[in-house]
């Protein structure tokens, strides 16, 4: 029979072990990211052999033995992957070689005693390849492998100063390996809640650098669009100017012919800046969100792409099933550039169609303004359209695949709103539903 303590005692500690397997894998379902499941595989041997080294259960030694083995080698693993910074310092002078060796050697003899402490391998080898990733990048402040590392050595030398160990053992204590195990499971919970927030303000900053730089993959065509769009109203300028010269050397020049052609001349000036300002708010990094009508976004969309459209005779037309000063609250600039991402595809499938069309219905409920885009392109594949919101999927040979995967990333994150997809008769209709602002 076993004592009911020691049984409730391994019961919790296989809790923790078990809590701590699921989550580090559920984390790596969700990102990927190889230290999780290193850290899940480490603690799914390491299972194996405390249940093994509990006697509770009748486990072969030698796949307790090799469940260690395992173990080892997942926590190395896991460490280098979870280790930040420099694996060897940068070393310039004696003075920065002998500080270096001397934090080496700090690191082997604590590594050491974690080992004398605890006897398990696994959680040893942790400690000093992430003990090394502090010391050799110190200047760096690396938090979750800071507390991760703090939190072993605080409670090493405080077992050290007391000699808790003796104390533990001369009392007949239950094994400190089961202590270990509970205090690894802890500071890794703690040291990677750490992480995941450092993990997703990279990838926050990330995906605004993409969303900067996806602008910029269509330079080419935007400066084709300014010139295109520049000509017309520069050439009507010039010709009102050489009407008007015209008029003055004859000398018939009169006050409401000059007053008209001045009257022009304002209007295409005016149509050029409004070009710019488009222009330059679609290139202007992500600002505060306010709230803006979405007339107003659509048409700068139409006004950077509108060169596009006339080259390929598309016809677009614009429907509002709803009051037309309808307002959402977010950055503009960022549903224009969804806008343009859905619109500038179209285009690209109607460039060899006969009659083609883009509509763009906006409609409205209590609660949502939808904004829907239609065309006439003969639609997706079925096989791709569930794809073409992930990164990198293009069915266009110059394709970068991040323009539909950016626009679904804007619309659910920055207006906590969905984007869905469907083929109809005709085309294709990707549909915006964004909450309303009253």
């Amino acid at each position: 029979m076993f004592d009911i303590n020691l049984v409730l005692f391994y019961g919790i500690t296989f809790g923790i072990l078990i809590m701590s397997i699921l989550y580090t894998f559920i984390r790596y379902i969700y990102s990927k990211e190889i230290f999780y499941i290193s850290y899940c595989f480490m603690q799914v041997f390491s299972l194996i052999y405390i249940i093994g080294y509990s006697k509770l259960f009748e486990i072969n030694h030698f796949i307790q033995e090799l469940a260690l083995v395992i173990a080892s080698l997942s926590a190395m693993l896991f460490a280098i992957n979870y280790y930040e910074g420099r694996f060897f310092p940068k070393i310039t002078n004696y003075k920065e070689l002998i500080i270096s060796t001397l934090l080496l050697n700090i690191v082997i003899l604590t590594a050491f005693y974690h080992y004398m402490l605890f006897e398990y391998l696994p959680y040893t080898i942790i400690y000093g390849i992430l003990f090394i990733s502090i010391i050799f990048n110190l200047k760096e402040g690396f938090k979750p492998t800071l507390i991760y590392v703090i939190g072993w050595s605080i409670f090493c030398i405080l077992l050290f100063v007391f000699n808790f160990k003796a104390f533990y053992n001369q009392n007949g204590y239950f094994d400190l390996v089961l202590l270990v195990f509970a205090m690894e499971a802890m500071l890794f919970t703690i040291s990677i809640a750490y992480k995941y927030n450092d993990l997703k303000n990279k990838n926050q900053n990330f995906e605004k650098m993409v969303i900067q730089q996806s602008k910029f993959v269509k330079s080419g065509e935007m400066i084709a669009n300014i010139t295109h769009q520049f000509r017309q109203p520069l050439n009507n300028i010039s010709y009102i100017l050489i009407n008007l010269k015209k008029k003055f050397e004859n000398k018939i020049l009169d006050e409401i012919y000059f007053d008209k052609k001045i009257e022009q001349l304002n209007s295409q000036v005016l149509f050029l800046s409004k070009t710019i300002d488009d222009f330059k708010e679609f290139y202007t990094k992500s600002k505060e969100k306010e709230i803006f009508m979405v007339k107003d976004a659509i048409n700068n969309s139409i006004t950077i792409l509108s060169a596009d459209l006339k080259t390929h005779n598309i016809d677009l037309k614009i429907s509002f099933e709803t009051f037309e000063d309808i307002k959402i609250f977010g950055v503009k600039s960022e549903l224009s550039q969804v806008l343009i991402a859905i619109i500038s595809n179209s285009i690209d499938a109607l460039k060899n169609k006969n009659n083609p069309k883009i509509r763009i219905n906006i409609f409205s409920n209590n609660a949502e303004v939808i904004i829907s885009l239609e065309d006439n392109a003969s639609g997706i594949k079925p096989k791709n359209l569930k794809k073409i919101f992930e990164p990198y999927f293009s069915t266009k040979e110059e394709g970068t695949g991040i323009g539909l995967y950016l626009s679904k990333m804007i619309i659910e994150e920055s207006f906590s709103g969905k984007i869905l997809v469907e083929n109809q008769k005709e085309g294709v209709l990707f549909s915006l539903f964004i909450e309303k602002t009253f």
